[in-house]
């Protein structure tokens, strides 16, 4: 990394970690928060997306740290891969808990609510939602002990999609803990996908065409294109052009500029220091401050080339409010849970 570069890195650290980082302490409670040690952790889990356990890997080596125990509900195991790091079980082979957290209030969380009603719950944004109060909220509402999501920003999104005006604690993204640093290669873009076909795991977010029609149009005009996959999208779909081996965040860390279709990586991409570009499509909706970590929006995969040549980051506050706090996130987030499994103030 040249100088240049190594200052802008240390200079957006400064940012986050300054910054975002004394909104995450306020948010928790500062050092009153020290996680509390009566016996280790023990939490159910139920996403909205019922298989998908990339959303709380990021989780198990603070879990393991402390000696918590993670377990995904999950439906069955038909979509689960052999050797897949995390704890899965179906409701009824869920093992003794002390807390019940849900990432939404989608179809599976709903039922799995129901089914541990005994539990305390949180609710805990580890992916992006809508603002839109969801159909089920209030069967949630009552339940929940405490509230979290990993930036300001999110926290607006996500008490919305709730239906409620509760506090939310900003603990940052587990995601974030370890940044890479970044190390741009001359022309290159990452190209971030979402998922072009829904399957019994989750939904799909429109804009697959032009994400398509975009990545060549780069390429023919002399970029070199990188895939970030998201874990459930169609491989195939990609395969005429380098798929990234690592994460997605991690392979941002290449990239002159990433395009994509927003989500919930794209504000952990711009903290990484690579600008990103939206492909909007008409159909899709997402949360405000996704949008506002892009450089620019296309609807047009004419634009893909002028839009990626002027990308920039977006201003601090910008990048704080989106981003949240950095370093220390899945500390902070299995702190808070263990005390609201322990009845203390959430």
């Amino acid at each position: 990394m040249d100088k240049g570069s190594q200052a802008g890195a240390l200079s957006r650290r400064a940012v986050l970690g300054g910054v975002a980082g004394a909104a995450g302490v306020v948010a928790v409670g500062g050092s009153a928060w020290a996680s509390p040690r009566p016996r280790p952790l023990r939490v159910l889990i139920a996403t909205n997306e019922p298989w998908g356990t990339y959303h709380v890997q990021p989780l198990l080596a603070e879990a393991a740290r402390r000696g918590a125990r993670l377990t995904q509900l999950v439906p069955d195991l038909s979509q689960i891969a052999p050797g897949d790091p995390v704890p899965v079980a179906t409701p009824a082979d869920a093992p003794l808990a002390d807390l019940l957290v849900v990432t939404g209030a989608g179809d599976w969380p709903l039922e799995c609510a129901a089914r541990f009603r005994r539990l305390p719950a949180v609710a805990s944004s580890l992916a992006y939602l809508g603002p839109e109060e969801a159909a089920g909220a209030r069967r949630l509402r009552g339940r929940l002990r405490v509230i979290t999501s990993s930036s300001r920003a999110e926290g607006r999104a996500f008490v919305g999609y709730l239906g409620t005006r509760r506090p939310v604690r900003v603990v940052g993204s587990p995601q974030t803990d370890v940044l890479p640093v970044r190390t741009p290669e001359p022309g290159l873009v990452l190209v971030v996908t979402s998922v072009t076909h829904p399957d019994g795991t989750g939904g799909a977010a429109p804009g697959a065409e032009l994400l398509l029609a975009s990545a060549e149009r780069l390429r023919a005009a002399g970029r070199s294109i990188l895939v970030g996959l998201h874990p459930r999208e169609d491989r195939s779909l990609w395969e005429q052009y380098e798929i990234s081996t690592v994460p997605t965040l991690q392979a941002s860390a290449r990239a002159e500029a990433a395009v994509g279709i927003p989500g919930t990586v794209f504000p952990m991409i711009t903290a990484v220091g690579t600008p990103v570009v939206g492909c909007v499509d008409p159909a899709l909706t997402v949360p405000d401050y996704l949008l506002s970590v892009c450089s620019s929006t296309i609807d047009d995969a004419a634009d893909a080339v002028p839009a990626i040549e002027t990308a920039h980051l977006p201003d601090a506050t910008t990048l704080a409010d989106a981003v949240g706090p950095i370093g220390g996130s899945a500390r902070r987030l299995l702190d808070v849970w263990a005390h609201a499994a322990h009845g203390q103030p959430g």
